[in-house]
């Protein structure tokens, strides 16, 4: 049950991913492909005997790699047009052990096992951050004691009183041409219409969720990656 007052995530800010042009964005995802997503897996130590929750699973790289391991994975997505294109690609890559869910870091209901590991890429910016602590608490509650939360994410670092300078060479320096990938355009929604925030936010509420930061990564200004261990 909820309350007239909930976020509905599946108004999706920025890019539309029930368009069917939108879906097959493969092309665009330079940081997810199956040869990085295995090495993830087994970063992340993940073998036949666990559990995994992907949220925001897009075109499922990353738990079509994990179910190849033989653990189960739940691959959870507000978009049913890529969560349709993602079974397809399970389907040839013969990883049957991936159960699809409509749903999202809000509405998605575990009702198997405690999970040994959730894992989100890319899509927690979705959320503005008062529901963000809100997807935290919920993944919290779905992981065993000592399970393992993976994040990556669009996530700032730089300093605030840089934001302008920092934003517009972040764009420079990741834009596409039209037909090559995200473009400048792309970046500008983001940004203009998404939720991605500072690192220092994002810790302080990982930690009140009750994770232990174990590993955090600041690759670039505008990205980072947390591990993360459940410790109540």
């Amino acid at each position: 049950m909820t309350f007239a007052w909930y976020y509905d995530e599946f108004k999706m800010a920025g890019v539309d991913f029930e368009d069917a042009a939108q879906v097959e964005y493969d092309r665009n995802q330079i940081s997810s492909s199956p040869e990085k997503e295995q090495a993830l897996v087994t970063q992340l130590g993940i073998t036949a005997k666990h559990t995994v929750i992907d949220v925001g699973a897009g075109t499922g790289n990353f738990a079509i790699q994990a179910a190849l391991t033989g653990a189960f994975v739940h691959a959870v997505d507000i978009s049913q047009a890529m969560l349709t294109y993602a079974q397809r690609k399970a389907e040839i890559a013969g990883a049957t052990n991936i159960k699809f869910h409509q749903a999202g870091f809000l509405s998605y209901e575990h009702q198997d096992k405690l999970a040994d590991f959730v894992v989100t890429k890319n899509a927690l910016h979705i959320l503005p951050d008062f529901w963000k602590m809100t997807a935290f608490l919920r993944i919290a509650a779905m992981l065993k004691l000592k399970g393992i939360f993976y994040l990556r994410d669009a996530i700032f670092s730089f300093p605030p009183a840089d934001y302008e300078a920092s934003i517009n060479q972040w764009i420079r320096q990741v834009a596409k041409p039209e037909g090559e990938g995200w473009t400048i355009r792309d970046f500008e929604m983001h940004v203009r219409e998404e939720h991605s925030t500072y690192g220092w936010i994002i810790e302080g509420m990982l930690t009140r969720a009750g994770f232990e930061i174990v590993e955090a990564n600041y690759n670039t200004p505008t990205y980072a990656e947390y591990l993360c261990i459940k410790t109540r």
